[in-house]
């Protein structure tokens, strides 16, 4: 498989797209041969022209076990919080409340805590994650003001081996710097020549983790449970239909406010979290059929969390409901290739203590419609055109209801230049209504009664070059989200509209192939502000932060078929003088260095050592996208985020059968 960096399949999937109407007479057997042939085909595969595609593969080598572990190989995405149940994700300086983000195409809406992250995933059930940065394609669902990020799971298929029926895989891991374990079993196999299945289940048990100078971080305990189903039918003519369920839990004892260190006002409780979701896929696509491709998708996704405050307010009970789906349709017509769609969404978020959990409520809706052209005007233009309807209803906690509507085009084109160069241009807006709030803050919050709806913009100009194996992209973005919505720092809790965001940078990736060596280069240079000022964390919650310059390397060798050695670097540059409403503060930098070796005994994939270490240097920092250090302001002396981990050595082993 080849390595070259995610974010380069642009120019292959732009080629993939311009061919389509040709190759769309060709047999099915015949595509299958030309990908074995040609290795960057490999990447074209996915017909995705997400900004980047993390695989299960780069997930594996470096045994990521959070969402900072999954997200590290990317310079223009940052994770803060250090814990898992308070990681908060970061693309091009705007926070995940910003974008939407799906799993299976099932939505992950709505805030239980300000204080905690909003998103779970166990990374070894992922087969790749699609980020799309900034407003874009119709096709990304409503009120992507940010971008979106897809997680998409693994298939039974993508377990079994060609021609294999039954398999089963047990691994086992441990981590130095936390004590802890990692056990996982997987079960898949072919239950008719149509029907496959898997059942997964993960245990994993962490202590306290130690930072870079070997202190003991209180309070980043955690005992996580995951199980996961799914079963897949390739049903006749031409259709599969894919159901998945799948459950996490999240257990530890905890700072009352989770993404903070613990101080005099910030305490250790027990908090547990639960996050709940069932997928259904359906898809029509005849291959003798150009006009339909029909893809539908429903789902149930609930998170909740519970906290015992016990000598403050007691037990806190929190969650989110989504229910949801989107139905569309693909029709290929000579040159042109036209998605169309509906989408809808029913949100409803709850709060209460132990006599009643749902004493506080808020429900919202969004429904959507939806079309997108890409159009290959000549054999070398590719001419990408779409438009989004939306609306948004809103019913509060103080009887208080919103009904918003708008509409969101983009467009988008991509000329090759010459062979291997690709120039590309796009600009896109996204809009997005009032939506129900976090949990926490439902009993003593309310909206304005002026609320505007948030509106996006997105400006973007780049280029891919591939020779050979040596590639290298850039572009340079604007996004601007006007009349953000957020709950002032100070004052009473009323959401309004706080201002206008803006976020500007560029981004260079290079990565060049030779034999067995893979070397990457990446960088990324961001501006994200509000009004001029600089985001931060603890002033504009939910809303983004300021992370400083990041250049991400990379080296691969494969010694032989049993042996794989990798490197990765994050270096982030250091920020002086940060003015806040409460003082100025300082992001040092600080650099980063993971290793792997992966090792195969049997030359296959029957027997898997990995020993990843994390953090080889022992590095004491605190990540950028994790809540500043403001112990240098008067009377904000507990105001910290997590420091970081430090040395972590990862050994799994993996018994295939």
């Amino acid at each position: 498989m080849s390595h070259l960096p995610a974010r380069h399949s642009l120019a292959v999937a732009i080629a993939a797209i311009l061919a389509a109407p040709a190759l769309a007479q060709e047999s099915e057997s015949t595509e299958d041969e030309s990908r074995q042939l040609d290795p960057i085909q490999v990447i074209g595969e996915q017909q995705s022209l997400a900004d980047a595609v993390i695989t299960a593969e780069t997930l594996e080598r470096y045994q990521a076990d959070d969402l900072e572990d999954v997200f590290a190989s990317q310079p223009d995405v940052a994770v803060g919080g250090a814990l898992g149940i308070a990681q908060k994700v970061y693309v091009r300086g705007f926070e995940d409340s910003q974008l939407n983000v799906s799993i299976d195409g099932a939505t992950q809406a709505g805030s239980l805590f300000h204080h905690n992250g909003r998103l779970a995933i166990e990374p070894e059930l992922l087969k790749e994650v699609d980020v799309h940065a900034g407003a874009g394609r119709a096709t990304e669902g409503p009120g992507a003001l940010g971008g979106s990020i897809r997680f998409v799971t693994k298939d039974p298929t993508d377990m079994l081996r060609p021609g294999e029926q039954a398999g089963a895989l047990l691994k086992f891991g441990g981590f130095s710097n936390t004590d802890g374990y990692k056990a996982s079993g997987h079960l898949f196999g072919r239950l008719s020549d149509r029907w496959s299945a898997m059942v997964s289940v993960t245990q994993s048990d962490h202590e306290n983790y130690e930072d870079g100078d070997g202190n003991e971080v209180e309070g980043t305990e955690q005992r996580q449970q995951l199980g996961f189903a799914k079963i897949v039918g390739e049903l006749p003519a031409d259709q599969t239909l894919r159901l998945s369920y799948e459950v996490r839990t999240d257990e530890g004892e905890r700072p009352q406010r989770p993404q903070w260190v613990v101080s005099g006002f910030n305490s250790l409780y027990d908090m547990d979290g639960e996050r709940d979701t069932a997928t259904l896929n359906y898809t029509y696509a005849p291959e003798a059929n150009p006009w339909v491709e029909l893809d539908a998708t429903v789902y149930h996704t609930e998170s909740d969390v519970e906290q015992n405050v016990a000598d403050r307010w007691g037990r806190y009970f929190g969650s989110s409901r989504s229910i949801g789906g989107d139905v569309h349709n693909v029709s290929r017509l000579g040159a042109h290739s036209v998605t169309y769609g509906v989408d809808y969404r029913d949100d409803r978020v709850n709060a209460g203590g132990a006599d009643d959990r749902t004493a506080e409520e808020e429900t919202g809706t969004v429904l959507g419609f939806y079309l997108q052209d890409d159009y290959a005007v000549t054999d070398s233009v590719l001419l990408s055109a779409g438009v989004r309807y939306d609306r948004y209803t809103l019913d509060d906690n103080n009887d208080q209801s919103f009904d918003d509507e708008g509409v969101s085009p983009n467009v988008n084109v991509a000329w090759g230049v010459t062979d291997g160069l690709t120039l590309k241009a796009g600009y896109a807006e996204a809009f997005r209504g009032p939506t129900p709030h976090g949990a926490f803050k439902l009993e003593s919050s309310s909206n304005d009664p002026d609320l505007e709806a948030e509106e996006a913009t997105n400006t973007e100009v780049g280029f891919d070059y591939v020779l050979g194996g040596f590639t290298l992209s850039g572009e340079v973005y604007r996004q601007r989200i006007d009349n953000a919505i957020a709950d002032p720092l100070f004052g009473p809790i009323i959401y309004q509209n706080v201002g206008d965001l803006e976020s500007e940078g560029y981004l260079v990736s290079t990565g060049y192939r030779w034999e067995s060596l893979f070397v990457g280069l990446s960088f990324h240079h961001n501006d994200a502000e509000i009004d001029g000022d600089p985001l931060t964390v603890y002033e504009h919650n939910g809303l983004g932060n300021t992370i400083g310059d990041t250049w991400v390397a990379e080296l691969e060798y494969q010694l032989n078929p049993q042996w794989l050695f990798g490197w990765q670097g994050r270096f982030v540059e250091g920020i002086s003088s940060v003015d806040t409403s409460v003082g100025t503060i300082d992001k040092p930098g600080y650099g980063v260095n993971d290793v792997f070796v992966e090792w195969l005994p049997t030359g296959n994939e029957d027997l898997r050592l990995n020993l990843t270490v994390k953090n080889l240097f022992d590095k004491q920092y605190l990540d950028h996208a994790s809540n500043a250090d403001y112990q240098s302001v008067p009377g904000y002396d507990g105001i910290v985020g997590l420091p970081e981990p430090g040395r972590d050595v990862r050994l799994s082993i993996a018994m295939r059968f």
